[in-house]
């Protein structure tokens, strides 16, 4: 019997599916990254068994506590919300990925902090694209000399980007965002970085960032329901 995760996962993947091809994309070249924050370990068991590997979690102490509730499972942690200094031990030996690094500074101490026995941890810079003042992330500006920095740290990769723009009243409005975010992403290919992650898109607006780009939207609310 399917669990109502279950059901909401399939529906996810056929809307991502939809949107993939409706944007003349490869199919499958977008990853699903399932939100989990604040959801207890049974809902993550669920979407486990429903197919579902790659979970995001904003709440470093929470997911470190779930990712022990569910350590029999062989699943993908990301960091998707803001590090700050004293959490960056933790994020560096439990998570596989990071797409919240809006500082050399963070990037350096998970550098640092990351097990010589683990592989290199995975990480995305968060550029705020649209300048929303409640929103973290490097500005467009500084966003080269931040790459070419990170770029260079033993035991991290950088993958790409990923941004969190403000709500956007209209399609048009959504995908213009979208459309900014994946110009600086190509500029720093064009840099010569080798990047292959845009992390944007979630549960209210992943059509729109499919269609400029998205390689992995990041969904929560359609899964696993209002927190």
């Amino acid at each position: 019997m399917s669990t109502p995760v279950a059901v909401n996962l399939m529906q996810v993947r056929k809307q991502i599916e939809l949107a993939v091809l409706a944007a003349g994309r490869v199919p499958g070249s977008v990853s699903l990254l399932a939100v989990s924050k604040t959801m207890p370990a049974q809902a993550v068991r669920d979407a486990h068994a429903a197919g579902q590997l790659a979970f995001g979690e904003n709440y470093i102490q929470e997911a470190v506590d779930k990712m022990a509730m569910l350590a029999d499972l062989p699943l993908t942690w990301h960091c998707i919300g803001p590090v700050q200094s004293n959490k960056t031990k933790l994020v560096a030996e439990h998570f596989a990925w990071v797409h919240s690094i809006d500082r050399l500074k963070i990037a350096q101490r998970l550098s640092v902090q990351r097990p010589a026995h683990l592989p290199p941890l995975q990480v995305c810079l968060q550029v705020n694209v649209d300048g929303g003042r409640n929103k973290s992330g490097v500005s467009p500006h500084d966003l080269l000399a931040l790459a070419k920095a990170v770029a260079a740290l033993p035991q991290i990769q950088l993958r790409g980007l990923m941004t969190i723009p403000e709500p956007a009243e209209t399609e048009a409005a959504a995908r213009n965002v979208h459309h900014q975010a994946k110009r600086l992403f190509d500029n720093l290919k064009e840099a010569g970085l080798a990047l292959d992650t845009l992390s944007m898109g979630m549960t209210g607006d992943l059509e729109a960032a499919i269609a400029e780009g998205s390689t992995c939207v990041r969904v929560g609310t359609a899964i696993f329901g209002q927190r």
